[in-house]
């Protein structure tokens, strides 16, 4: 029997421990949205049915930062602090897959080792694979699992990788962008679709012989923020921490808190989570889409034929597509 494949009384037990709060429950409904196998369509639509209920009560947090900017040891320190103050905390870990062998380490757990070990926390490291904009294609549905676990505090870690981070974006709430004390030109370092998109830009590693240079760059990211001109409710904020001291999380828990309810008072936290739905539903339309082709013998065929072609540089890319198109359409008006 085929390692996803399961029983419905398998399902319904997976089912029924995520609304338990069982971490187990949660890790294999969210292995479950991972798969790529067509066989388990059906069952990741009955526990999505089951569960998305139950969710939507948390506060989603987006991580990002460069590789070096300690993102790990800050969302440790985060999550122990939220414990302390009573939440539960639920980490999406995202790591980056090789483009060859399509691996990854998901050594997560291992850099969050205390949060790894609290009780009030679940930490799921999860592959990019082929996924764009530094998350996972089962991403949401795992925010929607943890949600339903009893979770109220999701934090979405990111690979940093620049202006597509924006997808990471639009599935929290809060868009945290952690920074380098010492990363040379800081105004350089900054991509202006990263600035746009940050609700808060964090210097981490403000410790030590990089705390003169740690405010000097919060200078900087201020003054920076002043030209950026964005349609929202919320002044982005920059703030100094150090994750190794433990310094500077007082300041960054209350702005969370402040955001969250300014965000509630202008209506912008529900219609924010509006175009979250909105925006799932047209990327799993896009991938359903694309997988229902892709399974289809004869489009399978056509497909493989034109990428030949264009590896033998006997046709364009954009002409491939187009004919691509036009033979889905020929087949769905033959069927009408």
């Amino acid at each position: 029997k085929p390692r996803y494949i399961m029983d419905k009384s398998e399902l319904h037990k997976i089912i029924d421990g995520v609304k338990k709060g069982d971490r187990r429950s949660l890790a294999k409904s969210i292995t479950l949205s991972e798969s790529s196998m067509s066989t388990n369509n059906e069952d990741l639509e009955e526990v999505l049915t089951s569960l998305s209920p139950l969710s939507g009560n948390s506060i989603r947090i987006g991580i990002s930062g460069a590789p070096g900017a300690g993102k790990s040891t800050f969302i440790e320190t985060l999550g122990l602090k939220l414990i302390g103050k009573g939440h539960k905390v639920a980490v999406l870990a995202v790591d980056p897959s090789s483009p060859k062998s399509g691996g990854s380490i998901l050594g997560d757990k291992t850099r969050m080792e205390l949060l790894s070990q609290n009780e009030n926390a679940f930490i799921r490291p999860s592959p990019t694979k082929e996924s764009l904009g530094g998350v996972t294609k089962s991403t949401r549905e795992a925010i929607v699992f943890c949600e339903a676990a009893g979770y109220d505090t999701i934090i979405i870690e990111t690979v940093g990788v620049g202006q597509s981070e924006y997808i990471a974006s639009s599935m929290v709430d809060l868009f945290c962008v952690l920074m380098l004390p010492n990363a040379g030109d800081e105004l350089q370092g900054i991509k202006k679709g990263i600035i746009e998109l940050a609700d808060m830009l964090i210097v981490n590693k403000s410790d030590g012989s990089n705390l003169t240079q740690a405010h000097i760059a919060k200078g900087q990211y201020e003054n920076a923020l002043h030209i950026v001109q964005r349609d929202h409710f919320w002044s982005q904020s920059v703030h100094n921490c150090s994750s190794l001291e433990k310094t500077g999380f007082e300041e960054i828990l209350q702005d969370i808190d402040k955001f969250i309810s300014e965000a509630k008072k202008s209506n912008y936290f529900e219609d924010n989570r509006k175009k979250q739905m909105q925006t799932w539903f047209k990327q799993s339309l896009e991938r359903q889409f694309f997988k229902l082709l892709s399974d289809n013998k004869f489009v399978s065929q056509e497909y493989q034929k034109l990428e030949n072609d264009i590896e033998q540089n006997t046709i364009t890319p954009y002409t491939a597509a187009k004919q691509m198109i036009e033979l889905i359409e020929k087949k769905l008006s033959r069927s009408k």
